[in-house]
């Protein structure tokens, strides 16, 4: 229900909270009607007003910087956040572990998770292994540089061939 930005229906209703119970089929059924017919082509203000306060409500973290809805939007994923369990952070060490947490987790990513099976991908290689792929990647040989030095004269080197 709060993908489909219909959440305040469950902050509202006077049924146990029980994912798969019959009451909650039912509502879902039919929130989801009205969310298909919202997704037609607005055709009226009104359309349009509905699909943007549907958007909102489905996503109101999102929308808590709109100079007319910010603070609404705040107070609805607050309520919403208790309603599922999740309290937001009081302490400066709650939320340093919020901070952790979010920062440990990898975001999904259709092209990286599913389309990039590239075998290489997560894979560190060693020195020997880099030589040889640079090897068979480029026509000449790696140069080896030993210090900063040599570096920085390969590259004056390279600066006064560009000036001639």
């Amino acid at each position: 229900m709060n993908m489909m930005g219909f959440a305040v229906c469950c902050l509202c209703c006077d049924e146990p909270d029980v994912s798969g119970s019959d009451r909650c089929k039912t509502c879902i059924r039919s929130h989801s009607r009205t969310r298909e017919r919202l997704s037609k082509q607005a055709v009226s203000k009104a359309d349009r007003l509905s699909r943007e306060l549907v958007t909102m409500l489905s996503d109101p973290a999102s929308h808590i910087d709109d100079h007319t809805h910010g603070k609404l939007m705040i107070h609805y994923a607050t309520l919403i956040d208790k309603h599922q369990g999740t309290a937001p952070a009081s302490t400066a060490e709650e939320m340093l572990e919020v901070y952790e947490k979010q920062k440990s987790k990898s975001e999904k990513s259709l092209i990286r998770d599913v389309a990039n099976q590239n075998p290489w991908q997560n894979v560190e290689l060693d020195a020997e292994q880099r030589e040889e792929m640079l090897s068979k990647l480029s026509s000449n040989a790696p140069v080896n540089v030993d210090s900063w030095d040599e570096l920085l004269a390969q590259v004056e080197d390279f600066l006064e061939e560009d000036k001639e």
